[in-house]
């Protein structure tokens, strides 16, 4: 069924988002067409933007970014809740926009503000920043007034026209959502779906030390140019053996990868990237370890993608004979 999320655009002490939010699901319950969801930025907590590399990119380097991109992709829609705070919208829900661009883009929104003039200023610049995501923002909108719609400046009393012009609003979102919902995308773009998730999944294996996840990633006959001897590593053994070796020289480990770069093809794909290992050791020692060059070759057996190469590199400086390993992307 058609999910819609009901954001709630701000987490100041006090807010009025959350009561607004509330009256919204209240109303979205009694339809039968769409199941509906709130999302509450302070369960969310997300620090001043702080990817490296601009959300068109899809390459999300730390797991607060994830963590947000898996909650936005399970909806086919949204309704963005939003006070009105010096003309504008909260900087928080601007923050928790700018972090994604694919689980945002076409998937429908429609808008419920509220302030002192109805929040509609506020409301005209989410439009914006949502058409530029290329979300489509249906036309129906709700704004709220604090002064007639608040009863005593706390509990929610809007009239009879903001009910059906909710009503309408929903009408809309669950439309165009459910339209978007039964479009099928390219087979490139599932393809190259499905590989960002096994490289996702991949590095969540090495986090938690998961040697039977990693062994689902790899086709049993995977060949490795691994960093450490010997030249190559042949079957999945000996790919997870290297791993094991990992696992047991760190307390916990941490890896990242940057600029991941996949070139999909009908049956064969690979990807470049940079990566680091580093971690804890059992003694407390943390190690900042190394960027290297890493590339993944992909075959999709029985239709799945699974790693049947991989290369692992640093630079060589040819006149000492010896890698370069401080080097950064």
């Amino acid at each position: 069924m058609t999910r819609i999320g009901i954001l709630i655009g701000s987490t100041r002490p006090g807010r009025k988002g959350d009561r607004v939010a509330r009256w919204v699901h209240e109303r979205a319950a009694r339809r039968g067409d769409a199941e509906f969801e709130v999302i509450d930025l302070l369960d969310h907590p997300l620090p001043h933007l702080d990817e490296p590399l601009p959300a068109l990119a899809g390459r999300y380097r730390h797991g607060h970014t994830r963590a947000w991109a898996d909650t936005i992709a399970r909806f086919d829609g949204f309704v963005m809740v939003t006070p009105e705070y010096n003309a504008s919208i909260p900087g928080v829900l601007k923050n928790a926009i700018d972090y994604l661009y694919a689980e945002w883009t076409h998937k429908a929104v429609g808008f419920v503000s509220y302030g002192g003039g109805g929040g509609t200023r506020a409301a005209r610049q989410l439009r914006t920043v949502c058409e530029l995501l290329r979300m489509s923002a249906v036309t129906p909108q709700v704004s709220l007034s604090l002064h007639t719609d608040f009863e005593d400046d706390a509990t929610l009393t809007p009239g009879a026209h903001h009910v059906s012009a909710l009503d309408t609003l929903l009408d809309d979102v669950v439309t165009h959502s459910t339209e978007g919902r039964t479009a099928t995308p390219t087979q490139r773009e599932t393809d190259e779906a499905a590989i960002r998730h096994h490289i996702g999944k991949i590095i969540d294996a090495i986090r938690a030390k998961d040697l039977e996840g990693l062994r689902r990633h790899y086709s049993t006959d995977v060949v490795s140019f691994d960093i450490d001897p010997p030249l190559r590593h042949v079957g999945i053994d000996a790919k997870l053996a290297n791993w094991a070796n990992v696992f047991t020289f760190f307390r916990e480990v941490t890896y990242e990868l940057r600029h991941l770069m996949p070139t999909v093809g009908e049956d064969v794909a690979f990807t470049h990237a940079f990566g680091r290992l580093s971690g804890t050791l059992p003694d407390g020692t943390a190690v900042g370890g190394m960027w290297v060059r890493v590339t993944f070759c992909f075959r999709k057996i029985d239709g799945d993608w699974l790693i049947t190469h991989d290369q692992v590199s640093v630079p060589l400086d040819m006149p000492g004979g010896r890698g370069v390993v401080d080097l950064e992307p």
